[in-house]
């Protein structure tokens, strides 16, 4: 079978791409071992997110305890579990039948190079003009015996019972929300976390203070805390970890992989089609290109030059689509493109942090307040709220915003429209917000 393009993947660069290049009247045809949808749709940002509604309800009620709200609220975790899948369920299906009606070959299986445009699809050869990867991340790989006793956040996005006790590996945006999950719905969670702090990526001032909203739910981080193997037991499991020399094992019911995701390419048999990778990574020009074979390209978290963010991989599909239609010309913009953990309260950053701005040698001025009493904390009786930004001296640009507290998750994509666009700080202060709503803070960020 002969194609100008096949996909291997069916996440948001897949489709998007797909759509794109069929649409100009490309043969196309598109290859996942797993149901239509990616990541987003069916194991990650969307589905996620649906338990975050939950959660977010029981949060609320316990902050306005003793502020006019009376009586508890509770998850049931089975019931949540059964709406998130009245989300994620049809998703396969819609998929299929867009493909379907627009024309697009589809195929179920596992994809691997075996030459430059060829590839095998379990028993059938496809051959092609361009391949596209977008295969997507998958958690990486510990070392460590057990390891294969985790689950990833597949599995705990599946869960239909709630274990009692939880230890999540790793520290970074799925230890911090999954743990805001867990904890809320009744699980005793625990966080190990090899290095000095949650959510690396976020600026240390901002990630103390939510570090509060851990410590009101229960749950136990443990920094500088290294997992060394998980042993099954009877009924359970043992986490043993080395903190500074002093060991120590610890009894969960469950343990989830939190430690990290890598591009998906180990299945791919990436030397078979001459593509270039090292240390788990594609090589790619600026076109998303492969460096050794011009008639691959990649996007999204494949490509990982961008962010791991599902809208950086609806950018890089475009830009992949443009270069295969019009010659390599457009190449990816990553400027202004925000960053949220879903925990609760919110963590937000958009641009460069402080450490980056002082690293470049600009001149800014930063403004940095925890802002505990400003009435759109008040209002919902929610203790973290703060901010930092960075607006460069002369030009006014805005260099770098991180938010943390009610709203913020919104708040960061005004500060995102500005850095992309080239707004100012006096733009966005002489700006008229509905009041009162967390943008309307916005003007006594800068």
């Amino acid at each position: 079978m002969n194609f100008d393009l096949v996909i291997i993947g069916s996440g948001t660069a897949a489709m998007v791409a797909a759509f794109r290049v069929r649409a100009a009247g490309w043969s196309v045809a598109l290859v996942d071992e797993k149901p239509f949808g990616g990541t987003c749709a069916l194991r990650g940002c969307d589905p996620k997110k649906m338990l975050v509604s939950g959660a977010e309800v029981v949060d609320a009620g316990r902050r306005m305890q003793g502020h006019g709200v009376g009586g508890q609220v509770s998850i049931d975790w089975s019931e949540l579990i059964r709406f998130k899948r009245s989300f994620t369920d049809p998703v396969p299906e819609k998929h299929q039948q867009r493909y379907d009606d627009k024309g697009i070959a589809t195929f179920h299986g596992r994809a691997r190079f075996i030459g430059p445009n060829s590839l095998s699809i379990d028993e059938n050869e496809v051959r092609a003009r361009y391949i596209l990867i977008a295969s997507g991340a998958a958690p990486v790989r510990l070392g460590i015996p057990g390891e294969d006793l985790l689950i990833d956040n597949e599995g705990f996005l599946a869960m239909e019972q709630l274990p009692a006790r939880i230890a999540l590996v790793g520290g970074g945006y799925i230890a911090a929300e999954f743990s805001h999950i867990a904890a809320r719905a009744g699980a005793a969670v625990t966080i190990l976390q090899r290095g000095s702090r949650l959510l690396p990526h976020f600026e240390p001032e901002l990630v103390g203070w939510l570090m509060e909203s851990f410590e009101a739910i229960g749950v136990d981080v443990r920094t500088h805390t290294e997992v060394v193997a998980i042993e099954q037991g009877e009924g359970s499991f043992l986490v043993h970890t080395n903190s500074g020399g002093h060991r120590e094992s610890i009894e969960v019911d469950r343990v989830v992989h939190a430690a990290g995701r890598a591009p998906a390419l180990d299945h791919l048999n990436l030397p078979a089609g001459g593509v270039a990778a090292e240390g788990g990574r594609l090589h790619l020009n600026d076109y998303l290109q492969s460096v050794s074979n011009p008639f691959v390209y990649a996007a999204g978290d494949a490509a990982q030059l961008g962010p791991p963010l599902t809208p950086v991989s609806s950018h890089d599909a475009k830009v992949v689509a443009a270069n295969l239609l019009n010659g390599n010309q457009s190449k990816p913009n990553y400027a202004g493109v925000p960053s949220v953990a879903f925990t609760l309260p919110p963590i937000a950053s958009v641009g460069l942090s402080e450490a980056q701005a002082r690293e470049a040698g600009l001149r800014f001025k930063l403004k940095t307040e925890r802002t505990s009493d400003w009435y759109t904390a008040r209002r919902v009786a929610e203790r973290v709220y703060g901010y930092k930004t960075l607006v460069e001296e002369g030009t006014g640009r805005i260099l770098g915003a991180h938010l943390v507290g009610p709203h913020v998750d919104e708040v960061i994509n005004l500060f995102g429209l500005a850095i992309r666009h080239g707004l100012t700080a006096d733009d966005l202060k002489s700006t008229m917000f509905a009041y009162p709503t967390g943008a309307s803070d916005l003007g006594n960020m800068l």
